[in-house]
C-alpha cells in the first residue's frame, strides 16, 4: 500500500490534496469500509469548532471520521476491516495536543517513532498531513520554540517512514520524495 506525507504552510492546500489522494485511491470492493479520516483537532473554541464543521462538510459523506487527538498509533492499529485508505489530519494539532496535555518532549518523539513504524506497516493507503513550521516567523516564546523544534523532529520521523513526501506551496504539490526519486543513485 502507498504511504504519503503531505506538509506545507497554513492554507497551502494540504488537506484538499490529501482528500483528493484518498478519493483517487484504488477502487474498493463493495463490502469495504472505504476511507477512514482520523482528525486530531479538538473544538477548544468557537473558531476551531467552525473550522472542524467546515472540514467535515468538505469530506465525502460515506467516509468514516474518527476524532482522535492523542492516540494515533492505537487508532491505526484498530482500523475497521476493509479500510482501503486512511487520512490523518494533522500531526501539527496532534503534537500540540500532546504538548498541551503535558507529555514530555522525549515521550512525544517516541510516539512519533511508533507512528513511523506503524506507517511502514499500514495495510491501507495512508496519507498523513502536517504543517511545515520551520520556515515561518521565529517563535517569541520558549513554548513556541519547543513546539516548532518538536514538530520538526516529528515531521522528520514521518517523512523518513513515508514512501512519498509532498510539499504544498500555494496549492501546488511539489514532490520532495518518491519511490522513483529514491531509486536514483546518489551524486
Amino acid at each position: 500500500m502507498a504511504t504519503r506525507f503531505v506538509l506545507g504552510g497554513a492554507r497551502s492546500g494540504k488537506s484538499r490534496f490529501a482528500i483528493a489522494a484518498a478519493s483517487g485511491a484504488a477502487a474498493r470492493p463493495s463490502d469495504a469500509t472505504g476511507v477512514v479520516f482520523i482528525a486530531t483537532a479538538r473544538p477548544c473554541d468557537p473558531d476551531m469548532a467552525a473550522r472542524i464543521a467546515r472540514h467535515r462538510a468538505e469530506r465525502p459523506r460515506d467516509w468514516i471520521t474518527i476524532e482522535e487527538p492523542f492516540d494515533l498509533v492505537e487508532r491505526l492499529d484498530a482500523l475497521p476491516p476493509g479500510t482501503h485508505a486512511v487520512i490523518v489530519d494533522c500531526l501539527t494539532l496532534w503534537v500540540a495536543n500532546l504538548q498541551l496535555r503535558g507529555d514530555p518532549e522525549d515521550a512525544i518523539v517516541e510516539r512519533a517513532r511508533a507512528l513511523a513504524r506503524r506507517i511502514r506497516a499500514c495495510p491501507a493507503d495512508l496519507t498523513v498531513v502536517s504543517n511545515e513550521v520551520g520556515e515561518g516567523v521565529h517563535p517569541e516564546t520558549r513554548a513556541g520554540l519547543t513546539f516548532r523544534d518538536l514538530l520538526g523532529q516529528v515531521n522528520q520521523e514521518v517523512a523518513a517512514a513515508s514512501e512519498t513526501v509532498v510539499l504544498m506551496v500555494a496549492g501546488l504539490p511539489l514532490t520532495v520524495k518518491s519511490p522513483v526519486l529514491d531509486a536514483r543513485p546518489a551524486p
